[in-house]
């Protein structure tokens, strides 16, 4: 029989039967760092997400004293050791059809585990690569995402209301045979192949390195994917740069960050529409320079400036 990591290992031992808060305390003591999530739901229950998961026992005993019916969150990645492709169905949707698809081309090969989600859909778990970052990512068209570093599951036994009706997360097979890593790239690639992005248009001002704007967009974790687009594209709009060809520079970043196409497409456009050039005459060198971005919910402030909190702000750009 194949030898499973930790998260599979933990999963293995239990069942449905299990109260939530001792599920919770074998994850940690397994060495798999937790958080606890909002019951019946998918929303982390803590201010930084998956972001607080750990492993000590005192803290995750006290979060569920607090909330016992709170779901378990597990951070995918190197944090855990487990990586995972979420296969969804929703609506015409099904997911499962480019999980098939992407089995018959030996790319999903390897799994240790296979649960079943609350709404249909499935979670299939591989062991992550070792010392090597693999970002989490979506391909919407094809309902697969991409759970590793910068993402996080929830995990057996948490349950979901769905339609008013309990429904639990389920161990649905295991894999007797060796388990692999997963060459998520190249899973994507399958999926959602990437349009080549057209080269930097000449003209754009020269204080913004387009490139390192573009890794810096693909580096964002969950939590911050959307509000790092969209400075990164007030910054380009600020600068001149046509809204297709902004697109055509954070498409490929922002989709290896894990943004869907259509969510990075409304919000490059809400940046474009945000940023408002400086009237004729006001001796402003560039297009937009002097404009007080401000986005629908509040991010900048028109006070002070058009740079994004501290924490988010990109350095050297």
């Amino acid at each position: 029989m194949t030898k499973h990591g930790a998260v599979s290992s933990v999963l293995l031992r239990m069942n449905a039967a299990w109260p939530l808060s001792a599920a919770a305390r074998e994850f940690a003591s397994a060495g798999v760092p937790v958080f606890p999530c909002a019951p019946w739901g998918k929303r982390p229950a803590t201010g930084h997400g998956f972001h607080d998961a750990t492993t000590d026992l005192d803290q995750v005993e006290e979060w569920w004293r607090q909330s016992p019916g709170a779901n378990i969150g597990v951070p995918t990645g190197t944090a855990s050791g487990a990586v995972v492709v979420d296969v969804d169905v929703h609506g015409p949707v099904d997911g499962r059809t480019s999980f098939d698809r992407a089995a018959r081309a030996g790319l999903v090969e390897g799994w240790e585990l296979l649960v079943r989600t609350p709404t249909g859909g499935m979670h299939a778990y591989y062991p992550a690569t070792p010392c090597t970052e693999q970002r989490s990512w979506q391909a919407s068209r094809a309902g697969i995402d991409f759970r590793g570093d910068g993402g996080y599951i929830i995990v057996p036994p948490s349950a979901r209301s769905i339609d008013g009706t309990t429904v639990s997360y389920q161990v649905e097979e295991v894999n007797t045979g060796p388990a692999s890593t997963l060459a998520a790239g190249r899973l994507r690639d399958f999926l959602d192949p990437r349009p080549t992005p057209r080269a930097t248009p000449a003209g754009l001002d020269r204080g913004v390195d387009v490139s390192r704007l573009a890794a810096w967009v693909a580096a964002r974790g969950e939590g911050e994917r959307n509000r790092g687009l969209f400075w990164a594209a007030c910054r380009l709009a600020e600068n001149g740069l046509p809204a297709s060809d902004a697109l055509d520079v954070l498409t490929v970043a922002a989709g290896d960050a894990g943004l869907a196409e259509r969510e990075i497409t409304a919000t490059v456009r809400s940046a474009y529409r945000t940023v408002r050039p400086a009237p004729a005459g006001r001796g402003t060198s560039s297009p937009g320079r002097g404009a007080s971005p401000v986005a629908a919910d509040g991010w900048f402030d028109r006070n002070t400036s058009t740079r994004p909190p501290m924490s988010s702000r990109v350095r050297g750009l």
